[in-house]
């Protein structure tokens, strides 16, 4: 059979083989690329749409007592470090009595880049003032989130109702992001996960159970780490933004070996869309990244 092909017909061809071939060549090398995962990776939290680094820097560790005994000068250095590597996420709280110390810290750092997450506790009947508050102490017009800091009861949800109502205001004001609860406990954290209102949650995770949810909240008791997993995955399946806590073992985890399986565990459970880890030095925060970054290459 013979076939007929004029001199158009021929370039045209060869064009798209052409053409076929860099677009084969110019999609592996970015795909080879994108493999490559890091801890100060700007991930995004969940359908939120919004921005944050992988790793986070805590600010409660010991109730805040622990960062807070650094002084501003040493703080200030510990942020800016955290900073320059990469990690923008800065996790808070009112009850660390630290917001005036990360305000002076961040002074002067392109608030954009930044994600600032605090979280307000109990049920203040002056809520919306408590909020101004700590963005006047934070130095900055929002946050990018607030949460209801440590629900504990099954019935939080109805609790804490004007509270809800007031973060919800607020977030249609544009003076938070998003908003969200962290939990103490299976009442609180099965709550959470069936709560629509809920934008993110902060959970316990780590490889152990160490200090994750257990039957009623208390701090020293069991955790129920299979439980506790079930509902995070719930979390998860409805698209929530989450972030992972007590990586650390609530600093319990010393030896290096622990610390690295924790966090091995956590990167690789595709559970959370970041963590937050409590750092005391610049040299904590160099390992946080290294160990992060291992975990995520596999």
């Amino acid at each position: 059979m013979k076939t007929n092909l004029n001199r158009r017909q021929f370039l045209q061809g060869t064009a798209a083989l052409a053409g076929a071939a860099l677009t084969a060549t110019s999609t592996w090398l970015p795909a080879a690329e994108a493999t490559k995962r890091t801890a100060t990776d700007q991930v995004t939290l969940g359908k939120t749409g919004i921005k944050l680094s992988r790793l986070g820097m805590g600010t409660g560790s010991n109730g805040g007592r622990t960062q807070r005994d650094l002084g501003q000068e040493g703080f200030t250095r510990l942020v800016r470090h955290a900073y320059d590597q990469g990690i923008t996420y800065i996790d808070t709280a009112g009850n660390y009595n630290i917001h005036e110390m990360i305000g002076k810290a961040i002074k002067g750092l392109p608030r954009e880049k930044l994600y600032i997450q605090s979280k307000l506790a109990g049920n203040p009947g002056n809520a919306r003032e408590r909020i101004d508050e700590f963005r006047q102490e934070l130095g900055t017009d929002y946050l990018d989130s607030l949460l209801i800091h440590c629900a504990t009861k099954n019935s939080w949800h109805e609790d804490l109702k004007r509270l809800m109502d007031v973060l919800l205001d607020c977030q249609d004001k544009k003076i938070i992001r998003a908003k969200g609860v962290s939990c103490h406990g299976l009442p609180g954290l099965t709550r959470a996960a069936q709560v629509d209102w809920v934008d993110v949650h902060l959970v316990r995770i780590n490889h152990v159970g160490r200090h994750m949810d257990g039957t009623t909240g208390a701090w020293s008791e069991a955790s129920d780490r299979e439980k506790a997993l079930q509902e995070i995955r719930t979390m998860r399946q409805k698209g929530r933004g989450i972030i992972g806590m007590k990586l650390i073992g609530n600093g319990e985890f010393t030896s290096a070996e622990e610390r690295e399986k924790s966090i091995r565990y956590v990167m690789q459970s595709g559970l959370v869309d970041a963590a937050v880890i409590g750092f005391k030095s610049t040299a904590e925060i160099d390992e946080g990244i290294e160990r992060v970054n291992r975990a995520l290459a596999g």
